[in-house]
């Protein structure tokens, strides 16, 4: 095979990867806030029982995740999931909002009390208090520790193939089987790329909010 043909084949396991990043931010950022909120909820059953959860989720290898959601559900209903992708998503998103919901609660508890008094000094409600006020400033705080996470991401979507998710290492895999090594390096080059325009991204989002000090 020849580079033209090995990029286009690697491109098309890239695709794959691409809808696992992106389905899992779309899913796992939303899920990691009301994580967050669960932690720190005044209701102590409730903040024990996910703060036990976040745990036992940060605790555990990702690739032991992605096996126990494909594979347990045949223990109780005879079959594993159909889709092998739906497993990686379900995985991937559980898993990183975990993650995303530590950063956020750190985000929020970092901002002074002071703030939410002075909302509430002016009429604002709970939402209006979080939403306009507290909620920008959190996100200008955690944009370095969530680029982290989200470069991560883009890394860890290799660990799907462990279920025979077809994304790109997997491809460079079936390809490797014909004699060809070098495809399989040549994978770095997608990921290299892509974690240069996230950088840049978040080092534009950084900028725009830099108007927030603290």
């Amino acid at each position: 095979m020849g580079l033209w043909n090995v990029t286009l084949s690697l491109w098309s396991g890239f695709q794959t990867t691409l809808l696992l990043f992106f389905l899992t931010l779309a899913f796992a950022l939303p899920l990691g806030l009301l994580i967050s909120f669960g932690s720190m909820s005044k209701f102590a059953p409730l903040r024990y029982a996910v703060k036990i959860f976040v745990w036992i989720i940060r605790g555990t290898p990702l690739m032991l995740q992605i096996i126990i959601i494909f594979y347990v559900p045949a223990l109780f209903f005879g079959t594993p999931i159909s889709t092998r992708f739906i497993a990686a998503v379900i995985a991937f998103v559980i898993n990183y909002a975990c993650y995303f919901s530590e950063i956020y609660r750190g985000g929020i508890e970092s901002i002074s009390n002071s703030q939410f008094e002075a909302g509430q000094a002016l009429g604002m409600t709970k939402s209006q208090i979080f939403f306009r006020v507290i909620l920008l400033q959190v996100i200008k705080r955690i944009a370095a520790p969530m680029s982290n996470e989200v470069i991560t991401l883009v890394k860890d979507t290799a660990l799907a193939r462990v279920i025979a998710v077809v994304e790109i290492i997997r491809v460079a895999e079936n390809i490797m089987s014909g004699g060809l090594i070098w495809p399989l390096f040549y994978t770095a080059v997608f990921f290299l790329l892509s974690v240069g325009i996230l950088t840049l991204m978040f080092g534009f989002l950084e900028k725009k909010l830099s108007y927030f000090r603290a």
